[in-house]
């Protein structure tokens, strides 16, 4: 066998390697989707369900993606391609871990762009809409009216992409350490700092329109537990729940191993990976559990329309329900800012600049996954993939603003898609790389012990929590809810990420590939 060790950049501190992590992780899943699950699956009776598949779900899958990244960064690698290859033929001939290695790396290829395909224009509607509450340009306006009119405008929707995307590039072509981790240094502080701020001023906000509707109210509707309605939706909210683990903590994409990729190979994994997890949770939980919904509780009166508040305070807060989501923060929430006055300035700038920089640090590690993909399996220079890398944002983001439903079609299969890439994860990176070698892994360097009794948890619950919503939804994808645009665009990358996965695996293995026998090995 042939030993290799590779020289790559590397994390430069540890606090560097943590907020990246949880730059990552910590996204607008926090701060919108996570009140937007939270108010349309009965408040209280999404938060039991919710914990329950943090625990069994996020730490674990958590872990096995550290495990993976580290592992692959050992032969030079920071894409699933290449890494889920070595990983499989630990089991396997090395010509049935190619086939391995190339649907891992196609569905994490595919899903990246898909994402960020979408992705980046709701982060440069933060950024717009961050400008506009500055200077109260949707003050004394019909705010709904106000962002279709943005929504029309294709001058400014590229302006703010364009902003956006342009400072990535700068972000991701300066490094790891010299670039990506500068960044979050200073921007994760500040949406903590910035999220802290907010929260202070809901708390004692108390009842500025109507003394029957108070912030206390939006707390106790995520925090009173709804026995009722869960018994009667368990399924549905489990579901939902579930869903919510894998967007917030960013897994299932392949970014959490090209993060882990840059550590050194006796680098924690194990603590590192639950720090992540941490960070996160109080982001969404004790943070984005705390603005939204309160605030829309309190500004009720100037939210609700008077007939449905006329009907009373449970068909105000399933109104609210209903409606919350992304368009929510843009049409809705708006109006408390009015309703605030001068102050209404500052907190939407607050509000929105916070949904840029949540969207931004998860925005970069995505495309630092595809730069890396482009400097490590094609050799190209990482200064010429961030462009390239812009051009292929620029060119897949089009539908998004041009065809009517595009962007919500390609959402739903992206879901689809995460969990299946994770359920690889457990597939290819504990299975078939060997349970025994896969704990041996997350202890190797470890600062925490993982107890004893969260291998099965690892081996035989996730798997089937991951399972069960791919089953519940596959139907639909099959029963015509895609359309043809979407299905086009999500063919044509499964297509170029299986080739560059097969090139790229072939290019490096290709001897071991054509004997079927390992020869490369750390």
């Amino acid at each position: 066998m042939i030993a290799v060790e590779q020289q790559r950049d590397q994390w430069a501190s540890k606090i560097g390697l943590i907020l990246a992590m949880a730059g990552n992780a910590v996204g607008l899943g926090n701060f919108v989707r996570f009140p937007t699950q939270v108010a349309q699956n009965g408040g209280g009776a999404f938060m039991v369900p919710y914990f329950i598949a943090l625990f069994f779900l996020g730490i674990p899958v958590m872990w096995i993606e550290w495990v993976a990244g580290r592992y692959g960064g050992k032969y030079g690698h920071g894409t699933l391609g290449p890494t889920y290859y070595l990983m499989a033929r630990e089991s396997v001939k090395p010509r049935s871990a190619l086939w391995w290695g190339v649907i891992s790396g196609m569905l994490a290829f595919s899903l990246t762009v898909l994402l960020n395909s979408y992705y980046l224009h709701l982060i440069g509607w933060s950024a717009a809409y961050s400008w506009f509450s500055l200077t109260g340009a949707y003050f004394g306006t019909n705010t709904g009216d106000f962002f279709t009119h943005y929504l029309s405008n294709y001058g400014e929707i590229f302006l703010f992409w364009g902003i956006t995307v342009i400072l990535l590039a700068i972000a991701v072509g300066q490094g790891v350490s010299k670039g990506i981790e500068r960044w979050v240094k200073v921007m994760m502080p500040l949406l903590y700092i910035f999220a802290i701020l907010m929260v202070g001023y809901i708390f004692v906000l108390g009842s500025p329109i109507d003394p029957n509707w108070s912030t206390i109210d939006g707390f106790r509707f995520i925090w009173s537990p709804n026995w009722s309605y869960l018994s009667a939706h368990l399924w549905s909210v489990m579901l939902a729940a579930t869903g919510q683990i894998f967007f917030t903590l960013s897994l299932g994409m392949g970014i959490i191993q090209n993060y882990a990729s840059y550590l050194g190979p006796k680098d924690d994994v194990a603590l590192s990976g639950l720090a992540t997890v941490s960070l996160n949770e109080f982001a969404e939980v004790v943070l984005g559990g705390s603005i939204a919904i309160p605030l829309a509780t309190a500004y009720a009166p100037k939210i609700v329309p008077p007939d449905v508040l006329a009907k009373g305070k449970s068909a105000a807060l399933a109104w609210i329900g209903h409606k919350f989501g992304l368009g929510f923060s843009y049409t809705s929430l708006p109006n408390a800012f009015v309703s605030m006055g001068d102050a209404g300035r500052i907190f939407g700038f607050l509000w929105f600049i916070l949904l840029w920089f949540a969207g931004f640090t998860s925005a970069i590690a995505m495309y630092n996954y595809l730069v890396a993909l482009l400097e490590e399996d094609l050799n190209i220079k990482r200064k010429v993939g961030t462009w390239v890398v812009f051009v292929i944002y620029l060119i897949m983001g089009l539908p998004v603003i041009y065809i009517s439903g595009y962007m919500d079609q390609l959402d739903s299969w992206v879901s689809f898609q995460l969990t299946l890439l994770a359920l690889f994860d457990i597939l290819v990176a504990v299975y078939l790389f060997k349970p025994d070698n896969f704990w041996r892994e997350l202890h190797e360097g470890a600062w925490m012990t993982v107890p004893g009794w969260y291998k099965p948890i690892i081996l035989y619950i996730a798997p089937i929590l991951l399972a069960l919503p791919l089953i519940g939804t596959f139907k639909s994808f099959v029963s015509g809810k895609i359309g043809i645009a979407p299905w086009t665009a999500i063919i044509v990358m499964f297509i170029i990420g299986a080739i560059e996965s097969y090139y790229a695996i072939k290019r490096k293995y290709g001897e071991e590939l054509e004997k079927n026998e390992v020869i490369v090995k750390v």
